[in-house]
């Protein structure tokens, strides 16, 4: 079970890093009470960084169980997406690149 984290690639590396933080955190908050995010809490609580393409961030917004986030020191840009934690994935996110 992994949750994933799209940073769009052309936020600057520092901004790409607190937007991870507040990913996860801002996943977990929204989540927290479906039973797949207990079930992720019982083991490893697998997190994927990966780095997207503005086409790439727009399409995976239409997949459910996600929370966008923006940040307010780039005129509130949305930076990355979370999404919540499950075992099955669309087919897309197996070929989003790691960030890294």
């Amino acid at each position: 079970m992994k949750m994933y984290i799209l940073i769009k690639e052309n936020i600057p590396e520092g901004f790409a890093i607190l937007a991870a933080a507040h990913a996860s955190l801002a996943g977990y908050l929204k989540f927290k009470e479906e039973p797949e995010v207990k079930e992720w809490l019982l083991g490893r609580f697998y997190k994927v960084v990966c780095k997207v393409n503005t086409k790439e961030f727009e399409k995976a917004k239409g997949f459910e169980g996600n929370v966008v986030l923006t940040e307010s020191a780039l005129d509130n840009e949305e930076v990355a997406i979370v999404f919540k934690p499950r075992d099955e994935w669309p087919k897309p996110f197996k070929f989003y690149k790691l960030y890294r």
